[in-house]
């Protein structure tokens, strides 16, 4: 598969940071993560949901990119409000998430992202490699982690994601 199915600004951040990968077609009803993990072969340990959050109750805004495996959730609550300085923060609504990152919801990845700031759960870099978006809800990118360490504005936080309980496991 050719970079030509990512979204060019997906494909433009890989080529000129020099980022390794495999680029994956997937059809685009199956882009969310429980969905493309059980008919594409992958567990959720190999996904990396890369996740939008904001903080609209200060001026200006405060927004960040958060990337956690599928088995774990997004410590909101504690560890993004800490990294953003904030009492308040969400998961941004898809509107939103499209007019930061010009990336559609099921398809979000860090590579193409500028200007906010990314942070990457420790188990993330843990993982022999991983699947991400790749900017839009037709392709996916597979890549080893320490890879997107060569993308501007990256920092590995330790516990940004906890574990789910296996109730909580995306269709489960």
């Amino acid at each position: 598969m050719t970079d030509s199915i990512l979204l060019p600004a997906v494909a433009d951040a890989l080529a000129v940071h020099g980022v390794s990968h495999e680029v994956l077609e997937c059809s685009p009803e199956l882009a969310d993560t429980a969905e493309f993990c059980a008919h594409y072969g992958f567990a959720l340990d190999q996904a990396a949901n890369t996740i939008l959050v904001a903080s609209k109750k200060v001026e200006p805004p405060r927004y960040a990119v958060c990337v956690v495996l599928g088995t774990t959730r997004l410590d909101v609550n504690r560890s993004v409000r800490a990294l953003l300085d904030v009492k308040r923060a969400s998961f941004a609504d898809a509107d939103t998430t499209t007019a930061l990152t010009g990336m559609l919801v099921g398809g979000v990845t860090v590579p193409g992202i500028e200007g906010l700031p990314v942070y990457v759960d420790r188990a993330v870099m843990d993982a022999p490699r991983v699947v991400m978006g790749g900017g839009n809800r037709s392709s996916k990118i597979v890549l080893a982690p320490a890879e997107l360490l060569k993308l501007p504005g990256v920092e590995v936080v330790d516990g940004l994601g906890t574990p789910r309980e296996p109730a909580e496991m995306p269709g489960e």
